[in-house]
């Protein structure tokens, strides 16, 4: 566990691509308790510097010999570095939060949410996996439900911005609209096809099923969090020309029937939860508003009258903040809480 003190050494992994950037923005932003911050990242990134709290930091490459005297690492670097890399943090007394699919599932490894299952920072053994982005903004809005009425199936189908992908997609969309407004030919590198002005079906490589890995890691992922293996999840996950923030539809069936007032009570009084749900002034989630922002917005919130005990909810965050940098960081907050 880590060790109570006042300050800590803090290092981020992959520093300079779009979630590391939030993380270090994120580091200064709540005031960690950072004694010193450490950059670190592929040898492309080598000499960068970036900003943190007045000062220029030099990113360095990530080798196996670094972690020596880190207390806190912040991955961020691909699930293959992380394989490689979190071990060798972990063997040398470091925290290693991790933001990758490499550690999701192992059973050694707690999946954590901290507003939905705290005490499984108990049990970690210097690693602690952070879940996957559209899991998280959807998992935070059904813990207070399936705590209230068990949760008995879950229909989702998300709408995910390109900063998912990273800065490339982000730059490609850009570019793809850019050109096309100006009657110009496109390229397509990051996706395989035309994102600009588009809707793709597909987010990471299609398994044997015809699912792809995306939609398996919100089946399997919401199970571990909400420890509940009886919950069946099934996803269809979509890539939208949104930069940065997902939105998903999900349909919740429960085990006893909930109003729509009460589930809004429920909602409204869970941390990290913002209900906009005024549909007669046009007020729902929309990601362009999300974006920044460290709250789950929940709205278009009724009844699913095609079943006893069904939901319909419009679920929207930003995905580079509760998705993925903000919940690694409130991951060390809260371990440093309970040390």
């Amino acid at each position: 566990m880590l060790k109570k003190r006042d300050s800590y050494v803090v290092a981020v992994v992959g520093a300079t691509g779009a979630v590391g950037e939030e993380m270090v923005s994120i580091l200064q932003e709540r005031r960690f308790p950072v004694k010193e911050l450490r950059l670190f990242a592929s040898e492309r990134s080598e000499g960068k510097r970036m900003e943190f709290k007045g000062d220029l930091i030099t990113v360095r490459t990530l080798t196996e010999d670094v972690f020596r005297g880190i207390d806190i690492a912040l991955f961020s670097a691909g699930a293959e570095r992380s394989r490689h890399f979190a071990p060798i943090a972990a063997k040398e007394g470091c925290v290693v939060i991790d933001n990758s699919s490499a550690w999701r599932m192992d059973p050694e490894v707690p999946l954590v949410i901290p507003e939905v299952n705290p005490q499984d920072l108990t049990w970690h053994k210097g690693i602690i996996a952070n879940p996957n982005c559209s899991t998280i903004q959807m998992v935070v809005v059904l813990k207070p439900i399936h705590d209230a009425v068990r949760v008995k199936r879950v229909v989702v189908t998300t709408f995910q911005s390109v900063s998912g992908t990273g800065k490339k997609a982000m730059e490609e969309l850009l570019n793809q609209t850019t050109a096309l407004l100006n009657f110009k030919e496109i390229e397509c590198k990051v996706y395989p096809y035309q994102i600009a002005f588009n809707v793709l079906p597909h987010i990471d490589s299609f398994m044997d099923g015809g699912y792809t890995k995306e939609e398996l890691k919100m089946v399997n992922e919401t199970k571990k969090i909400l420890g509940d293996d009886t919950i069946r999840v099934t996803a269809t996950t979509v890539r939208v020309p949104v930069f940065r923030g997902h939105s998903e539809s999900v349909n919740v069936e429960t085990e006893k029937k909930l109003t729509v007032d009460e589930v809004k009570d429920l909602l409204q009084a869970f941390p990290g939860i913002v209900v906009q749900d005024d549909p007669e002034n046009n007020l729902y989630p929309l990601p362009i508003e999300a974006a920044g922002r460290d709250e789950v917005f929940v709205g278009r919130i009724r009844e699913d009258d095609t079943v006893e005990c069904g939901l319909n909810l419009w679920i929207v965050s930003d995905n580079l903040r509760k998705g993925a940098a903000l919940n690694a960081v409130q991951i060390a907050e809260k371990l440093i809480e309970m040390a």
